[in-house]
């Protein structure tokens, strides 16, 4: 069950980020290494996600039936 979950997620998320445009808009900073450690800086980014418009309309289908017989114990495969 996971796997099949995994593999709904995964395509779904990458088509997601697909559709992004990302620019960096500031460098990062490493935190310099001594005795006394100063804090480091993020880098900055600004994310442009594509606009998604969503129509719903209710339809009716008709689903055909199906009459199932069962076959008599007396005569099995047929």
């Amino acid at each position: 069950m996971r796997k099949i979950i995994i593999a709904t997620i995964l395509p779904a998320a990458a088509l997601g980020l697909a559709a992004c445009d990302v620019e960096q808009t500031e460098e990062g900073d490493m935190p310099e290494v001594d005795m006394q450690v100063d804090g480091g800086e993020l880098p900055e980014y600004d994310v442009d996600t594509a606009d998604v418009d969503v129509e719903m309309e209710e339809e009716t289908i008709e689903v055909p039936t199906l009459d199932v017989e069962e076959a008599d114990a007396g005569e099995p495969g047929e």
